[in-house]
């Protein structure tokens, strides 16, 4: 027959697995508490949308741009040709922008499908150097475009429309016709300087 464990060896044996029991429940507070601290960081935008602020942070989505001529004036809407390129999967989206477009006295010439291979992320307002300030015009209309001079020379004004795209902004005192047009922070005053310029697209 067995004899019985000594009661100091039971005890001790009973104080360590309470000191085990303690230390794995101190472990998994711990780790709650750190995933609940980083959920919380990710929700209020502390971590994980840093680089989605910067980008957003940067003047014209960090593309270079040129600035409007010296006292330029927003243009008078049915001076300004444009034409819509669709540059996402959405099939009909170009026609009912050029449609909103129209509405607000844009001279419209053609909607078609943008030639990119892939889906655009962010609709882009391209023109050339002779219609600078007409591009900013255009421009006036959205609240989420990048604008980008091209090789173009004419005065055509493509508005491409990216996956961002949700609707035209609130025409408001901003985007009054004869309004001084307020130059992009960062824009380049001598358009000549802006060298290697994307080619035009040609729907």
């Amino acid at each position: 027959m067995t004899n019985p464990e000594p009661l100091d060896e039971r005890e001790a044996r009973r104080q360590f697995v309470r000191r085990r029991q303690k230390m794995v429940f101190t472990i998994v507070v711990s780790a709650l508490v750190a995933i609940l601290i980083i959920c919380g960081l990710i929700i209020f935008g502390s971590i994980g949308h840093t680089a989605e602020h910067a980008t957003i942070a940067k003047p014209n989505y960090g593309v270079a741009v040129p600035c409007p001529p010296d006292n330029a004036k927003l243009v008078n809407h049915p001076d300004i040709r444009v034409r819509v390129l669709n540059g996402t999967n959405k099939s009909g989206l170009a026609t009912a922008l050029a449609s909103a477009l129209r509405n607000r006295g844009f001279n419209m010439q053609d909607v078609a499908d943008y030639p990119g291979k892939t889906e655009t992320a962010r609709t882009q307002i391209r023109f050339g150097a002779s219609a600078i300030d007409r591009g900013y015009t255009v421009g006036s209309q959205f609240n989420d475009a990048v604008l980008i001079m091209d090789d173009r020379n004419d005065d055509l004004v493509d508005v491409v429309i990216g996956a961002t795209f949700t609707d035209l902004d609130d025409e408001d005192s901003n985007s009054v016709v004869g309004r001084k047009i307020e130059a992009i922070k960062g824009c380049q005053a001598d358009p000549s300087s802006m060298k290697n310029l994307p080619k035009a697209p040609k729907a």
